[in-house]
C-alpha cells in the first residue's frame, strides 16, 4: 500500500450503532449492570493498563523529539525501506491522534507486506494495535483492520479478536461483535475460553433466534471438540435459552456445569424450575438457602428480587405454595439475601484479574532448568 501523509489520510473515530437489548428475561426487566457498563474480560487480560504504562515510557524517551521520529518514518514509507520490528513496535507506542494513526495504518501494511513469510517468534502486533485503538476510541478502525484481507495472518491471536468483542460489548456494538466473531471462525482463529464467554454473551444480548441458533451451534461444536467452557460461558448459553423460551435446552445446559455454586448460576436455576413449572422444587431450594444462614461461616445465598417474583407470579391460583412462599421470602428478606441486582447484571458484572496462588510452588517438585527433584528450601523460595 502507498505511503500518504497523516494528515491526509485521516481515521474516522465511528462506534457503530448501539443496539438495545432486544427482549428480557422471562419474568426479568432489563436493565444495566451496576455501574452503566458492562465488562466480560478482565484487567489482566485486556492489559490496558500495562500498555498505558509503556506508552508513557517511550513517549518519555522520545520527548522532543516525536514529530522527528515520525516524519522519519513516514520518509522511510516514500523510500520504501524496511521497517523494523522495533520501529513499528515504537511508532505504535507514540501514537496519539487520529492522524498518528494514519500514518500506523500504513506502516502495519507496509510492515505485514515485507514479513507476511517470515516467522514473527513470540511477539505478536496484533494485541497491540487492538489496544491502541481501544484506549483512541478507535473500534472502527481496528474492525476494519482485522477483516481486511491484505492483513490476514497479522491478527492471527485469538487475544486481538477478544479484546475488539469486548471492546464493541461494552458500547452496546452487539451486531459488530457478532461480526469479528464469525471473522475470527472464518480466519481459522483458534477459540479459547474467553472467547466462547465473549460469543454467547454476544448472542445473548442479540436475543434473536439466530443468535440463538449460532450459540448453539457454537457450543455443539465446542464440545464435540473437548473445548473447556466456563461456568459464565454457560451461564449465557442458559440465560438466552429462556429468553427464548427453550427451557427444556437451559436445564440441558446447566446439567453440563460441574460447580454451579455462583449468583448467577443459583438464580437461573431458579428460573429453570419456575419456567418448568417444578415450583415445589424452586421453593425447596429458596427454603434450604435459608436454612444455611444459621451458619456463620457458609457464604449466604443471593436471591435477585426479580428472579423471586417471577417464582411469585408462577405461584398463582396456589393459596398453599403461596403461603410457604410469603414464609420463604420473609426469611430471605430478614437475612439480607433478597438483592436488587438482576441476571442480566449478574452475567455481565465486572470480573475480577485472577490473583496468583501463594501455594502453587506445592504443585511442582521438579527444577524446570535441571529437572532433579527440589528440595525443601528450593520449593520455599
Amino acid at each position: 500500500m502507498a505511503a500518504v501523509s497523516r494528515s491526509s489520510n485521516r481515521i474516522l473515530l465511528a462506534t457503530g450503532p448501539r443496539s438495545a437489548t432486544r427482549g428480557v428475561l422471562l419474568g426479568l426487566a432489563p436493565g444495566w449492570a451496576l455501574g452503566g457498563k458492562r465488562y466480560l474480560l478482565r484487567d489482566d487480560v485486556v492489559k490496558l493498563q500495562e500498555f498505558q504504562q509503556m506508552k508513557v515510557a517511550v513517549s518519555s524517551r522520545f520527548h522532543g523529539k516525536k514529530e522527528i521520529y515520525f516524519k522519519d518514518m513516514e520518509e522511510k514509507m516514500k523510500k520504501k525501506s524496511l521497517i523494523l520490528k522495533e520501529e513499528l513496535k515504537t511508532l505504535l507506542h507514540l501514537c496519539e491522534t487520529q492522524d498518528d494513526m494514519a500514518l500506523a495504518r500504513n506502516v502495519i501494511y507496509r510492515y505485514h507486506a515485507e514479513n507476511r513469510n517470515v516467522c514473527f517468534g513470540e511477539f505478536k502486533f496484533g494485541p497491540l494495535f487492538i489496544r491502541l485503538c481501544y484506549e483512541l476510541n478507535l473500534e472502527q478502525s481496528a474492525v476494519e483492520l482485522i477483516k481486511d484481507q491484505h492483513l490476514l495472518g497479522f491478527f492471527s491471536d485469538c487475544t486481538s479478536f477478544n479484546i475488539l468483542m469486548n471492546m464493541l460489548f461494552i458500547k452496546g456494538n452487539y451486531e459488530g461483535a457478532l461480526e469479528v466473531l464469525i471473522e475470527m471462525k472464518n480466519q481459522g482463529v483458534k477459540f479459547n475460553k474467553d472467547t466462547y464467554i465473549l460469543a454467547f454473551a454476544i448472542c445473548y444480548k442479540l436475543n434473536s433466534a439466530s443468535s440463538f441458533k449460532t450459540c448453539m451451534t457454537l457450543l455443539d461444536e465446542a464440545l464435540i471438540k473437548g473445548d473447556i467452557l466456563s461456568r459464565r460461558a454457560y451461564s449465557f448459553v442458559i440465560a438466552l435459552a429462556l429468553k427464548q423460551n427453550q427451557v427444556a435446552k437451559a436445564r440441558s445446559v446447566y446439567s453440563h456445569i460441574m460447580n454451579p455454586n455462583s449468583k448467577a448460576c443459583n438464580n437461573l436455576n431458579i428460573l429453570i424450575h419456575a419456567h418448568s413449572d417444578m415450583l415445589k422444587g424452586a421453593l425447596q431450594i429458596l427454603e434450604a438457602s435459608t436454612e444455611k444462614t444459621h451458619f456463620s461461616l457458609v457464604k449466604k445465598q443471593e436471591f435477585s428480587e426479580e428472579v423471586l417474583t417471577t417464582v411469585k407470579e408462577k405461584l398463582n391460583g396456589q393459596p398453599a405454595l403461596q403461603a410457604r412462599y410469603k414464609a420463604i421470602w420473609e426469611k430471605l428478606q430478614a437475612s439480607g439475601q433478597v438483592i436488587p441486582q438482576t441476571v442480566d447484571a449478574m452475567l455481565c458484572v465486572i470480573p475480577q484479574s485472577r490473583k496468583p496462588h501463594i501455594l502453587s510452588f506445592n504443585k511442582r517438585q521438579t527444577s524446570r532448568r535441571t529437572l532433579q527433584p527440589l528440595n525443601s528450601s528450593l520449593i520455599a523460595e
